[in-house]
């Protein structure tokens, strides 16, 4: 199980330096706005317990030269729920975030709303959904630590609405608190790994390697790159003398692939998994890189499969991070085609693939692609740069493959070589007709 911790345990394991806030005092009456029977006393004893007025612990902090605003909640106090004096604190967290201009990472370990405060205490979700729309209206970056337990509204809001989302080996996460869930619920969907695998964070990290981790995402999210200049080719293939050879080429198993472009071009990676909506794709790979110049790029990655409905919105989810943060992009394209199997329609795979075409397009920062294998059809186009695509020797971009070209066409098998001539998808086709920019 995850180590949960007090608030300031915590704020000090990751902090070099930190300095609390406290917003101005809210007067309340002695049981709350529901006259609650004990809630004074309660209160009373929590704060004995934790030497904490509330469940919200918030100020400036340095992580590693980084300045930034933490806000912890403190389990011990009434299990971190949320009432409104924890809203006025966490309101006042993302606005001195927002006014600083500078992170805010929230370390989540909540039960919920508090019961004794009622409707009164579920409101404040809307209040932090308000100030969330606010920080990501001013590039600002969130960054949610999910403790043992994240659940509840503190999860539907504060933890799931951040821009990366880590997770402790262990801890509970989910909408659903332990004791108001389906007794025949699978315990499994309820973890940090379950949600990884679900898509809906971004990384199981262990203790140890938290700070570093954190350290890391801070000068991802604050230290981009004017630009995304195209790798470098990773192999010595000649230029295709027929389109036929082109496939060939694009296809051989022994060509460099996203990962070692990956390797080659960043120093570091930090991985963003999932669509948010339950899914994964396992042949796409996104995140955030750093460069030798320490200099941070986007990246969305695929690695020569079909890409499926879960790829798709992953990488638009990518891109609009990257363009709200305006950290430059660099997408590599390599995909036989979208997923067209009937998991992949009921999935929605036009939606999905259009999504990812609306985020390129609507993208003010810079997006470089390159195509380093199969370019097949409008699945490998939804993640290319209008006017700023480049290609490798060993690689291929066509409307349609050539075998299902010449099925289409009703030609018999043998014609595939035919037809990849007529389509014209070599590189230096690509290049005459003004769909690429240049060959690598």
């Amino acid at each position: 199980m995850a180590d949960r911790g007090s608030a300031r345990e915590v704020i000090a394991l990751l902090t070099d330096t930190f300095a609390q806030h406290t917003p101005p005092t809210r007067s309340c009456a002695p049981d709350g706005p529901l006259s609650w029977e004990g809630y004074g006393a309660s209160r009373a004893r929590a704060a004995a317990r934790t030497g904490e007025d509330e469940s919200i612990v918030y100020g400036t902090a340095t992580i590693g030269g980084h300045r930034c605003t933490v806000l912890a909640f403190e389990f011990g106090f009434l299990g971190g729920s949320l009432g409104e004096r924890a809203g006025d604190r966490l309101e006042d967290a993302y606005r001195l975030a927002r006014e600083e201009r500078i992170p805010l990472l929230s370390l989540v370990a909540t039960g919920g709303s508090r019961m004794q405060e009622g409707m009164v205490a579920l409101t404040q979700l809307q209040r932090v959904a308000r100030a969330t729309v606010l920080l990501r209206e001013a590039g600002v970056p969130h960054i949610a630590v999910l403790r043992d337990p994240a659940t509840g509204g503190g999860w539907a809001t504060v933890g799931a609405g951040a821009d990366v989302i880590l997770a402790l080996p262990g801890a509970q996460i989910g909408f659903a608190g332990s004791r108001v869930r389906p007794p025949d619920a699978d315990p499994a969907a309820y973890t940090a790994e379950g949600q990884l695998a679900a898509g809906h964070v971004d990384a199981v990290v262990p203790p140890e390697e938290l700070r570093g981790t954190v350290i890391r995402w801070l000068t991802a999210l604050t230290s981009p790159a004017e630009q995304a200049p195209p790798p470098p080719a990773l192999s010595e293939t000649p230029l295709p003398a027929t389109g036929w050879e082109a496939v060939r080429q694009a296809r051989d198993p022994a060509r460099p692939r996203a990962e070692a472009y990956l390797d080659a071009y960043f120093t570091a990676r930090l991985p963003l998994a999932g669509d948010r909506c339950g899914g994964t794709d396992p042949g796409l790979r996104c995140g955030f890189g750093l460069r030798a110049d320490g200099r941070a790029v986007a990246y969305v990655a695929q690695c020569g499969t079909a890409t499926r409905p879960a790829g798709y919105r992953t990488a638009a989810r990518v891109i609009r991070l990257a363009d709200r943060l305006g950290v430059p992009v660099l997408t590599l394209v390599d995909t036989p085609g979208a997923a067209n199997d009937a998991e992949a329609e009921r999935a929605g795979a036009g939606a999905a693939i259009a999504e990812a075409f609306t985020a390129v397009a609507g993208a003010r920062v810079a997006i470089t692609t390159l195509l380093i294998g199969e370019g097949g059809s409008g699945g490998a186009l939804a993640l290319a740069a209008p006017g700023n695509t480049w290609a490798t020797p060993d690689s291929y971009f066509s409307v349609i493959a050539p075998e299902p070209a010449a099925a289409i066409l009703k030609r018999p098998p043998e014609d595939a070589p035919h037809t990849a001539e007529q389509l014209r998808l070599r590189p230096q086709d690509l290049l005459e007709l003004g769909v690429i920019r240049g060959i690598v």
